[in-house]
């Protein structure tokens, strides 16, 4: 619905792929277009998340739909300080939070998960019953605090946070 903000992690600097992951050429397009096309067609605004000093990505047109780059307010926290810029600009209502390096994502996969999110604050695909951190549907500000909880202790994970809102956990084969 109009109500939800969407954005893709697109945090960190990829030293493992040995360059910058989502700028890489995937089925004729970077990486991280795939993420924020499929955001598009469930959400009413797609934020992009980014370490701050990352290069400013090549986005897609998408017409009706506005698509916004924020910034990791904490330099190296990964997907966790890009979870808390993207809720912070994200205002009222649930965000549906995906990473970047998700060229697969099914616009139907992304609105079942809202659609499950019910009264709860968050809802997760599981895969063999083992909750993924990505993608998910959060209610934006539960989640926004128990983010920056999270970035502040030792365990600077999505899952920590996920689990500390009490989450649904959606068959990945639904």
């Amino acid at each position: 619905g109009a109500s939800t903000a969407c954005g893709p992690a697109g945090t960190g600097r990829s030293t493992r792929f040995g360059a910058d992951k989502l700028r890489a050429d995937v089925r004729g397009r970077p990486l991280l277009q795939h993420p924020i096309l499929a955001l598009a067609e469930a959400c009413g605004e797609v934020l992009v998340a980014l370490a701050p000093d990352a290069p400013e990505p090549t986005l897609p047109g998408v017409a009706g739909v506005p698509i916004r780059v924020v910034r990791d307010a904490v330099a190296d926290a990964g997907p966790l300080a890009g979870l808390v810029a993207g809720l912070e600009a994200a205002g009222e209502g649930v965000a549906l939070v995906v990473g970047g390096d998700q060229p697969d994502l099914r616009p139907e996969l992304l609105r079942l998960l809202v659609s499950s999110l019910g009264a709860g604050d968050a809802a997760v695909l599981a895969e063999a019953e083992a909750p993924r951190s990505l993608p998910g549907v959060l209610r934006r500000d539960p989640a926004l605090a128990a983010a920056r909880r999270a970035l502040g202790s030792e365990r600077r994970s999505l899952l920590a946070v996920i689990f500390g809102l009490g989450s649904w956990i959606v068959p990945e084969s639904s």
